[in-house]
């Protein structure tokens, strides 16, 4: 069962970045605040003289999550208290190709754990990132 590609209601922001020479260059915004140096990690036989895409999707998970769980506790008027979330983003051979795995650990060390296990399952409901790689790629969510 496929399912229809997500049409945004309305669009709220645009990113824009371009990368030149793939794992190898550089990639930057369109508004220069971010410009980072490309490089393959040592562990698929890079220098590691960079930042690699799965450490800029990490970030960006990791920091989208975050937000979306924000989103739910003030929603639910509850105070979270200091939150954390560790992204860790594996690239593997898939058949042919490659395919990536996630795995998000949260720590919310003020809230019960029942709590916080609720907050980070409604969470994973709204975040753009978890939306996006629904059904895609296997996503692990956990409290630390």
């Amino acid at each position: 069962m496929s399912q229809s590609p997500v049409v945004l209601e309305k669009r709220l922001y645009t990113a824009v970045a371009t990368a030149t020479a793939g794992r190898d260059g550089r990639a930057k915004s369109d508004d220069g605040l971010l410009d980072v140096a490309l490089a393959p990690p040592r562990a698929l036989g890079g220098n590691g003289a960079g930042t690699n895409p799965e450490q800029l999707f990490a970030a960006g998970y990791a920091a989208c999550f975050g937000s979306a769980l924000g989103h739910v506790a003030r929603a639910k008027k509850i105070t979270t208290g200091p939150v954390s979330i560790t992204a860790h983003v594996t690239i593997g051979p898939v058949g042919q190709g490659f395919g990536l795995a996630v795995e998000l650990v949260a720590s919310i060390p003020e809230l019960p754990r029942e709590q916080a296990e609720s907050l980070l399952r409604a969470a994973h409901e709204v975040c753009p990132y978890s939306n996006a790689t629904r059904g895609n790629i296997a996503v692990d969510v956990r409290l630390a």
